[in-house]
């Protein structure tokens, strides 16, 4: 029986009424995305339609999840707020901080041991607050949803951008920061801009050496990493149809990638039949009883460019594999000759020393089955992998149906390493040198789903390139990065050429899932007897202690950095070792926009300190600002903050005094999470302005006491000589988050509500 099943059948019941109510104020039919919305309105049935990309709108998400890593800063607000439990039925998953090295066992032990204060707080406040709690090696976040708690037609919203991988069940599944959750945890709407709608047709079937990851590959090229921005995407066609649940998931998963707010598919038999096997055959049932309004309306399939902002077709049976990378998810190569050029052209190093497959994004039993019937072939016909090998299953389920149906013994007998099952090494939870800093350049293949410089592995030299499973293992087994499973033969031990043949698998599996030990505690029926302890001296976890509001006059503030291109959410608050500080921040703080490159030296954390002229570290020349009682600006490009949901990357400048954030564009979770926080987050007018501001500037918020919604800020630039210039910002707040701003944060107006 599924998790909440009540709580289901109750969206389920509000369904027929809300969605047809919003059809006819909309006047059209509508897309599953457009019922998902509008079925979850915090002010229940439709009274109008609303504008796609402009107007803000209150809604009541169904549930949260929360990993460890970013669940700490989550709960420690919460516990802020004033609640005696949860509102609405939340989870906390602890996947984030297991590093992998040797193998599961001694690597689950040590993340235990060291890791042991926070695994405890997270467990105590949990039962105090009525949150379940899965335990460390329980499995990754968003395949445990996936097989628990993701339903067709319902809305969550998960601290970890790829929270979207739950779109794999028919969900509407959002990415936020912390501050976000703590909104909803605390029975209050969750607000959101209404997103634009892009629509994907998949027509053809995947075949071959082609898989689903390939799908979101090929996406990604056409809609680069900022193309989904401020949008849901919608997969539809028979290609989508065809495609198993799992599949499906590996799709949403990566919409983070491409920026969008959320992915989803519409109901099908896949998604019943996963349903079903993960032991949930009660929502199957009453989700076939309201299955029209869980898929979109059939003009709108039929005729998508009436009803989508953008289409794009995909024919999938005209799709091949292919590697995405390095350092950016949407740089896409065919496999074989056009890798060899782009290699070559580019001084790629074409040897790969590492193929490793996992990750939220491919960790399903169906990624283990067809990347092992691979593995299996090697053995089959004498091959050896010329790269090393790493394993992490999804979930403890995955992991012992696998190990059950034989698929974790292939690997192994081909030396693989199986990694706890928990991020690893996608995230940066990965020691595989001893000092990454100055480790070789090379190349490496995984099934994850970000490839950004030093986020494997801490080496700014790794070239990373993302691809399905079965061709990460295919190229593992090769060692060279332009192998062309179609078309190329590899020697074996016996000097013979042998070729691979198409990978096989299944969907779910044969004899059914199976599992001793899920992972998961139940939390108290009444936790108020539980006592939460955060100890003064803990290096890991700190209470925190409320923003100051900046107030309407910010004058004389300085630049401290000016981001040079790309800076995601690990330039700005890296993972890797810094991840056991995520609950402590004033230490996290240290790690505040090391990554990001200046603009006028091309270093990393390294910047001009305006009081003495000197030059250091970017938290070090802020903390000498905040001690001084002067505030700083961070300028940026192009989708500053993509990646993580992190509010780290928000917190942790608001703590050190940083005031504002001026950029030519903002993913969209890193600019909520700027507003949540109480800072502003602010873009350029014209984005040429951006070349204007020099090293020695000093900044004046002229107009900032007349700051309201669609109102344009004017900033003054003082340059070192005397000159001026007077330059327009773009704003996107409306009227309460405004109100977060002059509060200090929407945390302090929470509290101020609630006292």
């Amino acid at each position: 029986m599924a998790f909440d099943i009540e709580m289901i059948k109750s969206v389920y019941a509000r369904m027929a009424d809300r969605i047809d109510s919003a059809r006819k104020v909309v006047g059209k039919p509508l897309t599953l995305s457009e019922k998902i919305l509008y079925n979850h309105l915090w002010e229940g049935i439709p009274r109008s339609g609303f504008k796609r990309g402009k107007d803000y709108v209150d809604f009541g998400p169904d549930r949260i999840a929360c990993q460890d890593a970013t669940a700490q800063m989550a709960l420690l607000q919460f516990m802020q707020a004033g609640k005696e439990k949860v509102a609405v039925p939340t989870t906390v998953h602890c996947d984030h901080l297991i590093q992998a090295k040797e193998g599961a066992a001694i690597d689950l032990k040590h993340a235990n041991d060291v890791s042991s204060e926070v695994f405890n707080f997270l467990e105590s406040v949990s039962n105090k607050y009525g949150i379940g709690f899965w335990k460390p090696g329980a499995g990754i976040i968003h395949q445990v949803v996936l097989e628990n708690y993701a339903f067709p037609g319902g809305m969550m919203i998960g601290t970890d951008s790829h929270t979207v991988n739950a779109g794999g069940l028919g969900m509407l599944a959002i990415g936020v920061g912390g501050a976000d959750a703590v909104d909803v945890m605390a029975g209050m709407a969750w607000e959101l801009k209404f997103p634009k709608l892009i629509g994907v047709k998949l027509t053809g079937k995947l075949s071959g050496w082609t898989a689903p990851k390939d799908v979101i590959l090929k996406v990604a090229e056409i809609l680069t990493v900022k193309g989904g921005t401020g949008a849901i995407v919608e997969y539809f066609g028979p290609g989508a149809t065809a495609m198993s649940c799992t599949g499906k998931g590996t799709i949403c998963n990566m919409g983070a990638e491409i920026g969008a707010t959320t992915s989803t598919f519409g109901y099908d038999a896949s998604m019943e039949r996963y349903l079903r096997s993960t032991e949930r055959a009660d929502i199957a049932e009453a989700a076939n009883e309201v299955k029209e309004y869980l898929t979109a309306d059939a003009e709108v399939y039929e005729n998508p460019d009436a009803y989508f902002d953008q289409v794009i077709e995909i024919n999938l049976s005209e799709l091949g594999p292919l590697l995405n990378g390095p350092f950016t998810p949407d740089l896409s190569t065919e496999v074989g000759s056009d890798m060899t050029q782009k290699a070559k052209d580019n001084d790629w190093p074409i040897k790969v020393e590492w193929g490793l497959i996992g990750s939220c994004t491919n960790s399903s039993y169906e990624d283990l089955s067809r990347a092992a019937s691979i593995a299996q072939q090697a053995l089959d016909k004498g091959l050896k992998t010329k790269a090393e090998f790493g394993i992490n299953p999804g979930s403890e389920q995955v992991r012992y149906t696998a190990e059950r149906d034989g698929i974790l013994q292939v690997f192994e007998k081909l030396d693989a390493k199986i990694f706890t099952n928990a991020c690893g090494p996608c995230i940066g939870q990965w020691a595989r040198y001893n000092d990454p800093k100055n480790a070789p350049k090379n190349s490496i293949v995984h099934s994850f789903n970000r490839n950004f410089a030093k986020r494997a592995d801490g080496n700014p030299n790794t070239h990373a390139f993302v691809a399905s499973p079965e061709l990460t293992a295919a190229i593992a087994i090769a060692g060279r990065l332009d192998f062309n499973p179609l078309t190329d033969s590899l020697i074996n031990e016996n000097g013979e050429k042998v070729m691979l043949e198409e990978p096989s698998g299944w969907e779910l599996p044969p004899k059914g899932f199976e599992v001793k030990e899920n992972g998961y505690l139940e939390p108290l029926e009444d936790g108020s007897g539980v006592n939460v302890a955060v100890n003064e001296t803990s290096q890991r976890l700190q209470m925190l202690t409320p923003f100051v509001p900046l107030g309407e006059a910010i004058m004389g503030a300085k630049l401290l950095i000016k981001a040079y291109g790309k800076c995601t959410t690990d330039h700005i608050s890296m993972a890797g070792p810094w991840l056991r500080f995520r609950g402590h921040l004033d230490n996290i703080a240290n790690n505040t926009l090391i990554g990001a490159v200046n603009a006028f030296n091309k270093k990393t954390n390294f910047v001009k300190n305006q009081l003495d002229g000197s030059y250091g570290g970017v938290p070090d020349v802020q903390r000498k600002y905040k001690e001084a009682g002067i505030k700083t600006i961070v300028v940026g490009d192009h989708n500053y903050g993509e990646g993580s949901s992190r509010e780290h990357a928000a917190m942790q400048p608001r703590h050190l005094g940083v005031a504002a954030v001026i950029v030519k564009s903002f993913a969209r979770i890193h600019e909520t999470n700027l507003k949540k926080q109480g800072m502003l987050g602010l873009t350029f007018a014209n984005e040429g302005d951006y070349d204007l501001i020099q090293e020695d500037d000093i900044f004046n918020f002229v107009d900032l006491d007349k700051f309201s919604p669609g109102k344009q800020l004017t900033l003054e630039i003082i340059h070192s000589d005397k000159s001026v210039d007077m330059i327009k910002l773009n704003h996107t707040y409306n009227h309460g988050q405004i109100e977060w701003y002059k509060e200090g944060s929407a945390l302090n107006l929470i509290k101020k509500e609630n006292a």
